[in-house]
């Protein structure tokens, strides 16, 4: 469905049926249930000395991620890309047919001693997107748009095993989360079209029923975390 909103007119008759799609989804969510924050992760790394670290997620459709990072305090930068396949293949096109290995992935640059990784864990499970939807998000289905966490070191992998071990205990979601932690995976910038899109389109249907949800999620659950000027990228490539 986002698809066919970038690569044509959009038609009444496809904006019903995406809002249909849409309205579907969100009803079984967290955030169709009103803005909550999860439980604070039991495990998370202290606070370093450096001023910059870097967290790569996946949750959908990278514009709606993004843009939810790019709206927390902390966080110095956040580029919509693809992790998870190869670099000859990390293109939007050949990504979309779902046979590369690519999620749709965001990387989050932070300053640990403002936010730390367990926090923007946190963030990701409690607004970003519905971790037990299994390769898809809202209207979006495919392996690029599953849920996945690419740990940039062994310290990242364990915060994120125990954290998705702490809210499938506490039974936080109705369903098991199906979020997969995948080792070893670069990152690749996606193209500059991409990047900044749901603060350029805010009024874009997809933007305006999947994603600006996301940021009112953003400022109810997580006031402390919120920041109402967004930080931009302006191009990656």
């Amino acid at each position: 469905m986002k698809r066919i909103l970038r690569s044509g007119p959009v038609t009444l008759l496809a904006i019903a049926a995406l809002i249909l799609a849409g309205l579907a989804v969100r009803s079984d969510t967290a955030s169709a249930e009103g803005a909550r924050a999860l439980p604070p992760p039991a495990l998370d790394p202290a606070p370093g000395q450096g001023t910059s670290s870097v967290a790569v997620l996946a949750g959908g459709c990278f514009w709606g991620v993004q843009g939810v990072f790019q709206h927390v305090r902390g966080v110095t930068n956040a580029v919509s890309g693809y992790a998870g396949g190869d670099q000859k293949t990390a293109d939007y096109e050949m990504v979309t047919t779902g046979r590369t290995g690519h999620a749709e992935s965001v990387k989050v640059t932070f300053d640990p001693r403002q936010i730390s990784y367990g926090q923007l864990l946190r963030i990701f499970f409690s607004v970003a997107h519905d971790p037990t939807e299994l390769n898809r998000q809202g209207p979006d289905t495919g392996t690029q748009y599953r849920s996945a966490i690419f740990p940039m070191n062994a310290e990242q992998s364990e915060v994120a095993r125990a954290y998705i071990a702490q809210l499938n205990q506490a039974r936080a979601f109705k369903k098991a989360i199906v979020t997969t932690i995948e080792l070893d995976r670069a990152f690749y910038p996606a193209e500059a079209y991409h990047q900044d899109f749901l603060t350029r389109n805010p009024t874009h249907p997809y933007i305006a029923i999947n994603d600006m949800p996301k940021i009112a999620d953003l400022k109810q659950a997580f006031p402390e975390a919120y920041r109402s000027a967004p930080v931009l990228v302006g191009g990656a490539r």
